[in-house]
């Protein structure tokens, strides 16, 4: 029975021991194995055997890019102005190799590496410069820490400025600042917005004076032409009264030609035109002898009726 145990001990060692030997590399990894102590390779995504007891894996390394949060470093401008920074830096393995064997602690000097590269790029710039030129600053701190960190396996994909935090003076005076660049902003809105209501104003009086003075003009010229169509018409009703005088006094003529009047007739009508015309304004009026002859008949006519009356 003894021996049953140990062979069945026996293999379930062996068998143990083999699948130790088989590994599967997930996903965006790589193993660096070692040989009795030594590199051996560097085994990427999927099923790998090593040798018992001789190969060992020395390090898992994530290939995936990472991010890291530095906490706020002390940093001073050029003109001698104490502020905190922290950054973010994006970085990801590129040789799994010289990451295991380039460096110790490779997060560690990175942090170290942006700590230094931070202050000497704000070393250059005044506070002014700092606050407006992140983009320019992140774009220096990746590049340098690029090459300082290729020799690690490293890549430094992105870096950037997270937070500025300025002293607290320095703070209370960029408000007081701001406020008073908002008030000034917000008196030269007013002004424009009063100087474009005045024009507005103005610009209404003077497109209403020209309406009024176009209505005025546009009524004018209606009553002259009232007035004129007026004279036309009295004029026009003159000409036709006196062609009705005249065509009236044309056709009392045409039937006295037609009556065929005598002397008596004739003098009678001259008689009736002198008695109109006495009634005018004239002081002296000279009768001739044949029109006296016939007012003394008609005269004695007259008389002669009124007897027989």
């Amino acid at each position: 029975m003894e021996p049953i145990i140990a062979v069945i001990v026996l293999v379930a060692i062996i068998v143990f021991i083999l699948a130790s030997c088989v590994k599967v590399v997930p996903q965006a990894q790589a193993f660096v194995i070692e040989r009795l102590g030594g590199y051996q390779g560097t085994w990427s995504v999927g099923v790998h055997l090593k040798l018992p007891f001789l190969d060992s894996i020395a390090k898992r390394v994530i290939l995936k890019e990472q991010v890291v949060d530095f906490a706020p470093q002390p940093v001073i401008t050029k003109d001698n102005v104490t502020m905190r920074i922290d950054t973010v830096v994006f970085y990801q393995i590129t040789d799994p190799k010289l990451f295991a064997y380039g460096v110790e602690n490779p997060i560690m000097a990175i942090e170290n590496l942006t700590a230094t590269t931070l202050r000497n790029i704000i070393g250059d710039l005044e506070l002014d410069e700092t606050l407006t030129s992140r983009e320019t600053i992140n774009t220096k701190m990746r590049a340098s820490l690029d090459v300082a960190t290729d020799p690690w396996g490293i890549k430094v994909n992105r870096v950037e400025l997270k937070n500025i935090i300025p002293p607290a003076a320095i703070q209370d005076a960029m408000e007081k600042q701001m406020k008073a660049e908002r008030e000034r902003r917000e008196a030269i809105l007013i002004a424009e917005g009063e100087k474009k209501s005045t024009v507005l104003v103005a610009e209404g009086k003077k497109e209403s004076a020209i309406l009024e003075a176009e209505a005025e003009k546009e009524a004018a010229i209606l009553r002259a032409e009232a007035k004129k169509e007026a004279m036309i018409r009295e004029a026009e009703g003159q000409a036709e009264a006196i062609l009705k005088v005249q065509q009236a006094n044309a056709e009392g003529i045409r039937y006295l030609n037609e009556a065929a009047p005598n002397s008596r007739v004739i003098q009678l009508k001259s008689l009736e035109a002198f008695a109109k015309a006495a009634d005018g304004k004239a002081t002296k009026i000279i009768i001739p002898s044949e029109i006296q002859g016939m007012a003394g008949m008609v005269k004695a006519l007259t008389e002669v009726g009124a007897k027989d009356m």
